[in-house]
């Protein structure tokens, strides 16, 4: 009974300074993911390809973010026209203890359509969806042995895309979170059209263990959105959302 009762205190007295005033949780680490790269260029539109557009983009956050948050550390899963595998840039996250993972992107679709989009990792609400999951996803054809690495996943499954898409949970909130911030910088302090947050299964999201979100920042596919996307000063304002909704995010998660 007394090995019993001190048990117990011993776990209250743990739990007591876990959740003390002096304890405070950080958003300390970043990792910043450019889509495609390599021997695979993602969406190509008339002047660029995704993998370029991508790169650049968060080569610039990683500039503002260094300017701006010396204290955040801020570790980019490529700095040049490399191939690197889904289940890698997941690992570089993982493996830094990263408390937040975005992957930016672009988007193709038809020609009339444009916008950006912001997705989290969750089944898909749409055919819509699941079609850019299915896209971004089909990169790891280009991969060895992907059914190892992926449990079996097979791309061109539209089941596959919905099963494991239920598998990631439990960093659904924040990464949500996080996710509106940056759709509502994009509409009210970029000036672009937002679509929205939506979630689908995207395998790039799948192996994180933190809160992650997939930034389509435009259309390659539309002629007008891959001009404004390819003029440096626009790409700049997309940098300089994205960094305003993480230091939203950042602020509002270590205040509570």
């Amino acid at each position: 009974m007394k090995k019993s009762i001190a048990y117990l205190f011993l776990i209250l007295s743990i739990t007591a300074s876990t959740f003390s005033p002096e304890y405070q949780y950080k958003v300390k680490t970043l990792v910043i993911d450019a889509g495609h790269g390599g021997k695979d260029p993602g969406c190509v539109g008339h002047l660029s390809d995704e993998a370029e557009i991508t790169l650049k983009v968060a080569l610039e956050l990683e500039q503002v973010l260094k300017e701006n948050m010396p204290n955040v550390k801020v570790i980019l899963t490529r700095n040049d026209d490399q191939f690197v595998e889904l289940i890698d840039r997941a690992s570089i996250a993982n493996k830094n203890n990263a408390d937040l993972f975005i992957s930016i992107h672009c988007n193709s679709g038809p020609e009339h359509v444009y916008g950006s989009e912001t997705y989290t990792m969750g089944a898909h609400k749409t055919n819509e969806n699941l079609e850019v999951a299915k896209r971004e996803n089909s990169v790891i054809l280009k991969e060895t042995n992907y059914k190892k690495k992926y449990n079996g996943y097979d791309p061109k499954s539209p089941q596959g895309h919905i099963l494991f898409a239920l598998y990631q949970n439990a960093n659904m909130e924040n990464s949500l979170r996080f996710a509106e911030k940056v759709e509502q910088q994009f509409s009210s302090r970029v000036g672009r059209t937002s679509r929205g947050v939506k979630q689908a299964g995207f395998l790039v999201l799948w192996k994180t263990a933190m809160p992650s979100a997939l930034i389509e920042i435009g259309y390659l596919s539309n002629k007008n959105e891959e001009k404004f996307l390819n003029q440096e000063l626009n790409r700049t304002y997309i940098a300089s959302g994205i960094y305003r909704a993480f230091k939203d995010y950042k602020e509002e998660i270590e205040s509570r």
